[in-house]
């Protein structure tokens, strides 16, 4: 059985600093940026033999914010964040998984304070 293949068909705003993708299916996902920010997955954030997280959650800035986004192909994007990280590709299947939805995650795991404002 093959997985489906989503693909993003528009971006927008729903409120400061929470992202939503409306995919192909009409799925309308919503992502606050400090939590994509958070789940980067490029080298320097996780690590590539054990696939162990390095990035801390209270490492990153509670007042993060998405510069751009550019597409990578047709499976990912790439999106430049305020301090100044630019190189995790987030393919269009883990950007689905990551979905904060009330119907992707109805039970919201508790979001650690960090100890950094910028």
């Amino acid at each position: 059985m093959t997985e489906p293949i989503y693909e993003p068909r528009d971006m927008a705003w729903i409120e400061k600093g929470v992202l939503s993708i409306e995919w192909n299916d009409g799925h309308k996902a919503i992502y606050p940026v400090r939590y994509l920010r958070q789940q980067c997955p490029c080298a320097a954030c996780v690590d590539e033999w054990s696939g162990a997280r390095r990035l801390r959650p209270d490492d990153v800035p509670l007042l993060i914010m998405l510069q751009d986004v550019q597409s990578v192909g047709r499976y990912a994007l790439q999106f430049t964040w305020s301090d100044g990280h630019d190189t995790g590709i987030y393919s269009y299947a883990l950007l689905r998984r990551l979905c904060q939805c009330e119907v992707c995650q109805p039970v919201k795991p508790v979001e650690q304070r960090s100890r950094r404002l910028l």
